[in-house]
């Protein structure tokens, strides 16, 4: 009779994890990573349709005419525009292989993570969202928590650890133990922020505007924290349009440019990092102490940030494995232990 009723259950619901960043979302169904797509649609406008979703919506940016839109609903961490993030979320819970390939739409149970600093109000309109899609049961799993979990860190016992997750919208920083979160800080300094920084260097500097995807490839491919790499990046070249002139422009970029344009913001992560740090009940710095602080998020991969933030702290500083991936972990270990996990939230 327990088959039959379990077997019932999975035919009508389906359970799935869902990293709903600000620069990506991450889904995970049935213990594999399904979807890893940026959180960006386009929608032809005359006709209310989406046209592309994740990667192909992300090369259209910077090259649409005036009827076709490309929306990005998520803005620091939190959904900025709700009828916008449901199409989108939507079309990625259509990419799930043994989801959409049934006679009937099946019931959902998500687990979905939110930033640390989010209102009763945004995770009230995270819920709604979620219920919208057609999901049963909504829980809630706070990003350095999710972030713990996926790097593998024992977030149950009674020892303190620290996360710093650097994500596109938010930075998360927390002291965590016991299964919940001890003293945190949450800044809408991130990724997407550092996208903009080189964009207005570039502009004050050279009069050379680029592009929003311009800027990011630069940030991936040169972008750094401090001069002294073990193996720096070559120059690489950019094109884009000079403001003086009005013509199309190229000229060559070292890594040790991007160091300045960056130097603002990786200064309010520090001091974020620092503010969570003296906030710190004293038995739990001891053991922040022998530990050291764990990394994660796409941002943290910017070179020689973990050294900078290292020597800024005096501590141990290690990028956990698979950073870009670790929250979206977590949060599918935990949609796993539902039971366990008493610091999700419903």
């Amino acid at each position: 009779m327990g088959l039959v009723v379990n077997f019932m259950n999975n035919l009508f619901t389906q359970e799935i994890a869902i990293d709903l960043g600000t620069a990506n979302t991450l889904i995970m169904y049935d213990n594999k990573i399904v979807v890893d797509l940026p959180s960006i649609i386009a929608i032809d406008i005359r006709i209310q349709k989406v046209i592309a979703v994740g990667e192909k919506a992300k090369k259209m940016q910077g090259k649409t005419h005036e009827n076709i839109k490309i929306y990005k609903p998520l803005k620091d961490g939190v959904i900025a525009d709700y009828k916008i993030a449901e199409l989108m979320i939507r079309e990625f819970i259509k990419k799930i292989p043994g989801i959409n390939n049934r006679l009937f739409t099946p019931s959902l149970t998500m687990v979905i993570c939110i930033p640390s600093g989010i209102t009763e109000v945004e995770k009230r309109a995270v819920k709604d969202s979620a219920h919208n899609l057609n999901a049963k049961e909504v829980y809630l799993i706070e990003e350095p928590m999710a972030a713990a979990i996926g790097s593998g860190i024992s977030v149950t016992k009674a020892e303190g650890n620290m996360i710093v997750d650097i994500g596109g919208g938010t930075t998360e920083c927390g002291v965590i133990a016991l299964g919940g979160i001890v003293c945190k800080k949450s800044i809408k300094i991130a990724g997407d922020v550092f996208t903009n920084d080189i964009s207005y260097y570039l502009r004050s500097k050279y009069n050379l505007y680029v592009g929003e995807r311009t800027s990011e490839k630069i940030k991936i491919d040169i972008g750094s924290a401090i001069e002294t790499i073990n193996i720096p990046p070559e120059n690489i070249r950019i094109q884009g349009r000079d403001l003086s002139t009005g013509k199309p422009k190229e000229m060559s970029i070292s890594y040790k440019e991007i160091i300045p344009a960056l130097d603002k913001s990786i200064l309010r992560i520090e001091d974020a990092v620092m503010e969570t740090l003296s906030s710190t009940p004293p038995e739990l710095a001891a053991d922040i102490y022998k530990t050291g602080i764990y990394m994660a998020g796409g941002g943290s991969l910017l070179r020689g940030l973990d050294q900078r933030i290292a020597k800024k702290t005096g501590l141990s500083v290690f990028l956990v494995e698979d950073p870009l991936r670790a929250v979206v972990k977590g949060t599918g270990i935990a949609l796993k232990n539902i039971d366990k996990f008493t610091f999700l939230m419903k």
